[in-house]
């Protein structure tokens, strides 16, 4: 079965968020550890970094969502980008591309 434009516009989203994540070193080959797994917070906020959630978390969920094609109704990983990153100009395209995700479910 042929992917939809929207999973296309989605992997190719997401493909260009870790390759940035990866340019600005944000990317990290050490697996986390299992107890960092069992968060409860948002983001995950209370086991790990923002830039852990995004690899770990964030990234394999979008990529199990466009191999499933089901998705959430909305997003805000761009958001949540600009209150983790402010001021971190290293960051800047990022957050860009984090925000433009989040338009792909306006």
């Amino acid at each position: 079965m042929q992917p939809t434009q929207f999973q296309q516009d989605v992997a190719r989203q997401i493909d260009r968020i870790e390759a940035e994540m990866r340019q600005v070193g944000f990317w990290r080959e050490q697996p986390l550890r299992p107890e960092q797994l069992e968060f409860k917070k948002a983001f995950a906020m209370d086991t790990m970094t923002f830039a852990q959630w995004l690899q770990f978390v964030f990234v394999p969920r979008v990529r199990e969502a466009i191999a499933a094609n089901s998705f959430p109704s909305s997003s805000s990983v761009g958001a949540q980008a600009v209150r983790e990153f402010d001021g971190d100009l290293e960051a800047a395209r990022l957050v860009e591309l984090l925000s433009e995700f989040d338009a792909l479910f306006e």
